[in-house]
């Protein structure tokens, strides 16, 4: 492989802003869908493809499908950053998509057919001899359209995401693509250059709030007996009579991790007595990703936690949820010591509107 902009590649990121940004504040914007899948650069030199995660590591050899399809829908020698993704539903269903990273070859290869992922580019960094790196974001955006222009409106398995200057159109896309499994919307300066691993695009994410229960906690990797820190703060809402594991909130300072520890020894029980009592016998992965069990993703990690009676709740932000779970680490809001446990279901999370994905895809 000989590109004008060879791997490895860090991809260039986004900084979270609130609300939809006004492009005459900025000098001008691009908005697009934010998608919720792997960041994934495709570089292609003829038959030879490929790909890249937002961390440099591999990729190729987990898509199969997409390799292939790279080689029949995009340039001869291009550099592309974009978006894998699966979709079933008319929507995007990121749990699927974490399952196509397998060790095994066989189940690779089974995967690629009966969940084959798809790949949506947003952004230009090389076309034939070409860099574009340190071309601004419009000139990019305009060689992307014309040499991807083939892929507008096809059936894929690659895409051209759909791009808008109007700030109301974004804000429509915003409320209306998340029923689709999107993330949210993301904006670029029409007149950036690509910075690698730099936080020159802008990012609007949904964010809500819950109830929950507090229900255990893991140790910080730093902990030790004499001085115990707290990691994460185990959340739960009651479904049928059932504590059901929903996520996890972290990022604490050191000083508040301790007192954490201290602040909920008096709720600390044996296990037996705790709601998720009876996972503790399991050994292998399973359909609630419950504490204490492994999974390919946990890598031999220690998961083991200290069960606290559910006698707390925690008001969380949250951007979205992934099935019965919140997609992203929940951020601690405050201690509701005015909520019942009993009353933290799921009937209090707001749920999108749904919209159907290829209405997304096809513009």
């Amino acid at each position: 492989m000989d590109l004008p902009v060879m791997p490895p590649v860090r991809p260039m990121l986004a900084k979270a802003v609130d609300g939809v940004p006004d492009p005459a504040a900025q000098g001008g914007l691009s908005f697009e869908p934010k998608w919720d899948g792997f960041r994934c650069l495709v570089f292609r030199d003829g038959d030879e493809v490929v790909l890249t995660s937002r961390n440099t590591k591999p990729l190729t050899r987990y898509f199969p499908e997409v390799v292939a399809a790279a080689r029949e829908q995009l340039p001869p020698r291009c550099v592309l950053d974009g978006e894998l993704f699966v979709a079933s539903g008319g929507r995007l269903q990121f749990e699927v998509l974490q399952e196509r990273i397998h060790p095994a070859a066989s189940r690779v290869e089974l995967l690629s057919t009966t969940t084959p992922a798809s790949f949506v580019a947003f952004d230009l960094l090389a076309l034939g001899e070409e860099s574009y790196v340190d071309r601004p974001f419009r000139e990019r955006r305009a060689a992307l359209e014309q040499a991807l222009a083939g892929l507008v409106g096809g059936g894929g398995p690659c895409h051209l995401t759909r791009t808008t200057t109007d700030r109301a159109e974004a804000q429509g896309w915003f409320e209306q693509f998340e029923g689709a499994g999107l993330d949210g919307v993301v904006a670029k300066p029409l007149g950036a250059a690509y910075v690698e691993n730099g936080r020159t695009m802008l990012k609007v994410k949904h964010v809500r709030t819950a109830d929950v229960v507090v229900a255990g906690y893991r140790e910080h990797k730093t902990s030790t007996p004499e001085a115990p820190l707290l990691g994460s703060l185990l959340l739960g809402l009651w479904h049928e009579g059932r504590l059901q594991h929903v996520g996890v909130s972290a990022s604490f300072t050191a000083a508040r991790r301790a007192a954490l520890v201290e602040e909920l020894r008096p709720l600390v029980c044996p296990v037996e007595e705790h709601p998720w009592g009876e996972w503790q016998e399991w050994a292998a992965a399973n359909p609630d990703r419950v504490p204490g069990t492994q999974s390919r993703w946990s890598a031999g990690k220690d998961l083991s936690f200290t069960p606290l009676r559910p006698e707390r709740v925690l008001e969380v932000k949250y951007d979205h949820m992934e099935g019965s779970r919140f997609r992203h680490t929940a951020h601690f809001l405050r201690w509701r010591p005015d909520r019942d446990p009993a009353s933290c279901g799921y009937d209090q999370l707001e749920e999108p509107v749904g919209y159907d994905l290829d209405s997304v895809l096809q513009g």
